[in-house]
């Protein structure tokens, strides 16, 4: 089942595949996948962690939410456009170590971090 990725205004901007893994941007691209509890880019990089729905940046801020742990009003999900096949995911870098997650908000938008990984 995949399951929608809100920013921190409610907006759905990207969502997780039926494989658990694989996020995709609302325009069908593949531009970042889960692997444990981090979140890596497809061009390798580490661009934060997933922790009980909630996507955290680098540093341990919040960027994004599914619908359950969105603590704001979440908006209607548009239809989805037809996939795009995957990238080749690149090797990935060293482990970063993991911050102490906190609740106050990254400085990137949700879909800004994930573009992070697309690039």
């Amino acid at each position: 089942m995949e399951v929608a990725l809100f920013n921190k205004n409610g907006k759905p901007v990207a969502y997780i595949a039926e494989d658990g893994e694989t996020i995709y941007a609302w325009d069908g691209r593949a531009v970042a996948y889960i692997a444990g509890d981090r979140v890596y880019g497809f061009n390798g990089k580490q661009i934060g962690w997933y922790s009980d729905g909630t996507i955290f940046d680098i540093y341990g801020y919040r960027s994004g939410f599914i619908k359950r742990k969105a603590p704001v009003a979440t908006q209607m999900e548009p239809m989805k456009p037809s996939r795009q096949m995957p990238r080749i995911r690149q090797m990935p870098q060293a482990e970063v170590v993991k911050p102490a997650m906190v609740y106050g908000y990254s400085r990137l938008k949700l879909e800004e971090l994930l573009e992070k990984g697309a690039a």
